[in-house]
């Protein structure tokens, strides 16, 4: 008897062709998974690109301030002197008799001219003589304002620009370079302003920003001239301090007066 068996075999066959089958299958992916993917993705792309555009802007703005603070404040700085005789009254300088016996005296400051802005900006350092107080000053042309700054009394003081006093930062530019530069030695003559102090000033931002930068944070008071107030005797005890300086061809003695 011959006993013929083909099912093992068969079966192996079978096997195999069911994993062929199962490899053959690729799996399946939900189309919308990828969808949801791109639709995550677009948020973080746009959070990314407004970070970055907030980071330039950033750069922006402090680069224009680091220039506004650290190029335009630099101007053209020069240290300066001048030698002048005291005078009670204004004179043409031509007309200065330099024999007479007054008292030659010697001041000096450090200025920076601002063209582009139309500003001049002075620091007074303590002088030589006693009589006198240190001061910073801020002529703005723009805005036809003077500001004075007393660093001993760390107090403020803003008057309408004087045109017939202060020289245009254009020319006054020009005569510190001539006196830098040897051609123009000038031995001046003083004369004499006196302020006195009207009212206090509670909104320094509004008088431009040069000004706001040397009054912010201290006390500030308008002034006037003395000369232009109605019925202000000139004998009339005051308190009173200097600030002796230049911005011109002569030196000028303003006198601020609190009554």
């Amino acid at each position: 008897m011959v006993k013929v068996s083909f099912n093992s075999v068969l079966g192996q066959k079978d096997a195999k062709k069911e994993d062929n089958n199962e490899a053959l299958i690729p799996e399946y992916k939900d189309p919308e998974d990828s969808v949801r993917v791109r639709q995550q993705s677009k948020p973080w792309c746009w959070c990314m690109c407004l970070g970055l555009a907030l980071i330039l802007s950033g750069v922006v703005v402090g680069g224009a301030y680091l220039y506004r603070y650290f190029v335009l404040q630099e101007g053209r700085v020069f240290v300066c002197g001048v030698n002048y005789r005291e005078e009670d009254f204004m004179v043409p300088e031509e007309e200065v008799d330099l024999d007479l016996p007054s008292q030659l005296r010697h001041i000096q400051e450090k200025i920076r001219v601002l063209e582009e802005e139309e500003v001049e900006l002075i620091n007074v350092p303590v002088p030589e003589f006693a009589d006198s107080d240190p001061a910073d000053i801020v002529h703005d042309f723009p805005r036809k304002l003077t500001a004075y700054l007393d660093l001993t009394l760390n107090k403020c003081y803003v008057i309408p620009l004087n045109t017939s006093v202060v020289m245009p930062p254009k020319d006054f530019l020009e005569l510190l370079v001539n006196i830098k530069a040897g051609t123009y030695l000038p031995q001046s003559y003083l004369i004499h302003e006196q302020m006195i102090v009207t009212e206090r000033v509670n909104d320094v931002d509004q008088l431009g920003y040069f000004i706001y930068n040397l009054c912010r944070g201290k006390d500030t008071y308008r002034l006037q001239r003395r000369d232009t107030i109605l019925g202000m005797q000139k004998r009339e005890a005051l308190n009173c301090f200097k600030i002796t300086h230049f911005e011109n061809k002569f030196v000028v003695e303003t006198q601020i007066c609190e009554p």
